[in-house]
């Protein structure tokens, strides 16, 4: 079995390679040609482990081959497109949407760490990438910054899903959509402050007060206090975009954001606000009291009284006129 395939090589009867994008502890990524429709795709190339007998190999990758499927169910801006799984070698190849962009891994190496506004807006991506995800029964188990895209075009793409875990011998990084978030809360950390978190309650110090309550709300392991995934995304939206951002809700007293709440969604997908302060500060009016009508109060009972004595006084002229004129002359 060739192990490299080389430049112009044709993977199964249709894409061509062009160029190496990366290698990682699984595979290699190759730039191809789409013989077929014409255009340009990632191919991921799964790479047996050294040392592994034949039967664990075709087991890994079926694993994979499994895994590579359930991401081809998730259609999402936020999440790398899988056309196809093909077989060539004995081996799954992985055909992709083609991202030009750096790996959020890349990113850190580069500059060190981010601008919390920046690591906002690509939690917030990334974290919308992830709900869509698991909307589609499927968890990515490896949430980590080499699995964070930054593109030219300035989108930030969640990539790996199913191919995370399935390496023999390494145990996998998390499971579930719990796991996920918690995963992603790391990767914001790490992109902010420079560093991985360490116990069981890291604070993000760099952060500002918006995003270190993010972070610290998913990183928290007990389901009850972590920071639900719809009022996580709602935040760092406002946190990424500049604006104003309430206060959390109290630690360990976080839950489904219930109707209404930061993070709830309506009819219209905008998000909504937390009562009366967050949907003041996005510029909707206050609600009006029970039973009373907007701009109603002492003003408004004081008018209507006024008008009341002029309908009487008016009344009593009338009935003066009258009396006057039916009186014998």
């Amino acid at each position: 079995m060739d192990e490299t395939p080389v430049t112009g090589r044709v993977i199964a009867e249709r894409y061509r390679l062009i160029g190496l994008l990366g290698e990682g502890g699984t595979g290699v990524a190759w730039l191809a040609h789409d013989e077929l429709l014409r255009r340009e795709v990632a191919v991921k190339e799964f790479r047996v482990p050294p040392g592994l007998d034949p039967t664990a190999a075709r087991l890994l990758f079926r694993r994979l081959e499994d895994g590579a499927r359930s991401a081809g169910r998730i259609s999402h801006r936020n999440v790398v497109a899988v056309h196809e799984v093909a077989g060539h070698g004995g081996r799954p190849w992985i055909v992709m949407e083609p991202v030009r962009g750096l790996a959020l891994s890349e990113l850190l190496e580069a500059d060190g760490p981010l601008p919390p506004r920046q690591v906002a807006r690509i939690g917030s991506e990334a974290l919308a990438g992830l709900r869509a995800a698991h909307a589609a029964g499927v968890v990515h188990g490896n949430v980590t910054p080499s699995k964070v895209l930054v593109a030219n075009d300035g989108r930030v793409l969640v990539t790996g899903f199913g191919t995370g875990s399935g390496a023999v011998g390494v145990p996998p990084v998390a499971q579930g959509a719990a796991a996920d978030l918690r995963a992603l809360g790391a990767v914001l950390f790490t992109a902010v402050e420079g560093r991985s978190p360490r116990g069981d309650a890291p604070r993000a110090e760099r952060a500002d007060g918006a995003l270190a309550e993010v972070v610290e709300g998913l990183l928290r392991r007990d389901a009850a206090g972590a920071m639900p995934a719809a009022e996580a995304e709602h935040r760092l939206r406002l946190a990424g975009a500049g604006g104003a951002v309430p206060p959390a809700s109290a630690a360990g007293a976080h839950g489904p954001a219930p109707a209404g709440s930061a993070g709830a969604r309506g009819e219209d997908g905008a998000a909504a606000g937390r009562g009366g302060g967050p949907a003041a500060a996005a510029g909707a009016p206050a609600a009006a009291p029970a039973g009373g009508r907007a701009g109603s109060g002492r003003g408004g009972a004081h008018g209507r009284g006024a008008a009341l004595a002029a309908g009487a006084v008016v009344l009593l002229v009338l009935a003066v006129l009258v009396w006057a004129a039916v009186l014998p002359r």
